[in-house]
């Protein structure tokens, strides 16, 4: 940590100068994506009081550059929010909405199967290649659309790989998750620039990165009112507080390998989650404001990255490949929903939407609009309760809800709101209510700003053409049937009726 600080003081203080020899022959700027799976802002930078100076290398890298404190993912799911921001575009647009569609659980995807990206999208990566740029991916892809792989990453991919293989969990580097390998330090020629993803696993590593005597124990942090006080839920919630601490030690090692290869002081990192807690029932794959709220933070040496910036407009995940192409010098391609967060045409955004369908074997479709102020959910299944049949039936947390719900000793408000039927919309003041336990929807006081964001939902529908909205197709369905037909938590769940078609 020492040698970290060191070289972090040093970007703090250190005039802004051009990029050195491994920045690349032009000038141009190495850039890391430090890619986390299922990670809410649960760190000292974002003034949590449990994690406080307890993510020293995420705050220091927060320190050193521009913090983000109102980051939007653009779902609440990794495979849908990894396609949106490695294309630049909503997933809604593009198609690649519902989660792990396009997919095939062996040998390359069948061809009525494959979503293809419409005409002119081109990813990140392959946009990065084509401006002279070494690429690589350490970690998972999870891209819901046709592609090869070897088009969009230098290095990295497996011996036996064959364009259009897209198993269910995705394809990963030959190296998945390593930091030292088919990384920058693959490439032939060290002056040519390099865009790295390096993916660390967050709230999916629950404790096990956590540094030793750092370990909370089950009861170190207060339940939010939306969940029933058991041993299991208690857990489950703690363990993300220290999966957030084991996020930070596996920074760190990042940023020291950077440090010992020569490629810290040339190399602009982001830092960002595909989406909100995992161990939580109602941050992943839901709409709430836990959901898609992810930390975002970016240093390097470069004259946009003033160390100790804090920014509270809201941004949205798309921002994040919009930025990034603008840092490399890439002309932005027409598709790009998203902005360069430090160019000269910037314009703060009023409103950042955010999109979940169907999750697994789940099949549901929620819209949200935040802005300043007010969260917006529209929910589109009525009749299906948030607990509706899903992979997490069999963890010990949802057995106690259902085990509280039979026995009544749930609160009014669980009772309602895991197993009653869902409004068709919700209206939060986030400030008022962290929470989001009461709904403004139906309160006259609020009539107009209800209004507002139920129009700013509509027009983006009708403007994006919303793919959300016309059902998925029984070809892609029956592919999720068949991956989960004999699996218990599916042959012995009341699923979905859309299955029924497949049962005969």
């Amino acid at each position: 940590m020492k040698n970290l600080v060191t070289q972090l003081v040093r970007c703090i203080l250190m005039p802004i100068v051009l990029f050195g020899h491994s920045a690349g022959a032009e000038g141009k700027p190495n850039i890391l994506w430090i890619f986390s799976e299922d990670l809410s802002p649960y760190m000292g930078c974002y003034d949590d009081p449990v994690n406080s100076g307890h993510t020293p290398a995420i705050d220091k890298l927060a320190a050193s550059g521009v913090l983000f404190k109102r980051a939007f993912v653009p779902a609440p799911v990794c495979s849908a929010s990894r396609s949106a921001i490695i294309t630049g575009a909503m997933q809604t647009t593009t198609g690649t909405h519902q989660h792990r569609s396009g997919r095939w659980p062996k040998g390359v995807v069948p061809e009525d199967t494959q979503i293809h990206l419409p005409d002119g999208v081109v990813t990140i990566p392959e946009l990065m290649r084509k401006a002279g740029y070494f690429t690589f991916n350490c970690g998972k892809d999870d891209y819901n659309f046709h592609y090869d792989r070897r088009a969009l990453y230098s290095v990295g991919t497996k011996d036996n790989y064959k364009a259009g293989v897209n198993g269910w969990q995705g394809n990963t580097a030959r190296h998945g998750g390593s930091f030292t390998k088919d990384n920058w330090s693959a490439r032939k020629d060290e002056d040519q620039p390099w865009f790295g993803q390096i993916m660390i696993w967050g709230g999916k590593a629950k404790a096990r990165h956590v540094r030793k005597g750092e370990l909370l124990k089950d009861d170190s942090v207060p339940l939010p009112p939306y969940f029933p006080d058991t041993p299991a839920h208690r857990g489950s919630w703690t363990m993300h507080y220290n999966a957030a601490r084991g996020a930070d030690a596996q920074i760190e090692e990042i940023l020291e390998q950077l440090i010992a290869d020569g490629e810290f002081e040339n190399t602009l990192i982001f830092f960002f989650s595909d989406h909100g807690n995992n161990q939580s029932l109602r941050h992943k794959q839901f709409c709430y404001e836990g959901g898609v709220h992810v930390p975002l933070m970016i240093m390097g040496n470069h004259p946009a990255l003033k160390a100790g910036t804090v920014r509270n407009e809201l941004v949205s995940g798309l921002d994040i490949p919009a930025t990034t192409l603008a840092f490399a010098g890439v002309d932005a391609p027409d598709h790009l929903d998203g902005q360069d967060l430090f160019g000269k045409d910037y314009k703060k955004r009023d409103h950042v939407i955010s999109a979940r369908d169907r999750c697994d074997y789940t099949i549901d479709r929620i819209r949200t609009v935040r802005t300043d102020k007010f969260r917006y959910i529209r929910n589109y299944h009525l009749d299906r309760p948030l607990l509706q049949a899903q992979y997490r039936d069999k963890q010990p947390t949802v057995k106690d809800l259902k085990r509280l719900h039979e026995a009544g000793e749930l609160t009014s408000y669980q009772e309602e709101h895991w197993f009653g039927l869902r409004p068709k919309e919700e209206l939060y003041e986030i400030a008022r209510d962290p929470h989001q336990i009461n709904n403004l929807a139906g309160d006259p006081k609020y009539a107009d700003e209800l209004k507002r964001h139920r129009g700013i939902l509509e027009e983006w529908i009708k403007e994006t053409d919303d793919k959300g909205q016309y059902p998925e197709s029984a070809t892609q369905l029956k592919a999720t049937y068949e991956l989960w037909k004999n699996k218990p938590i599916f042959k012995d769940a009341a699923v979905n009726p859309e299955y029924d078609q497949f049962k005969k």
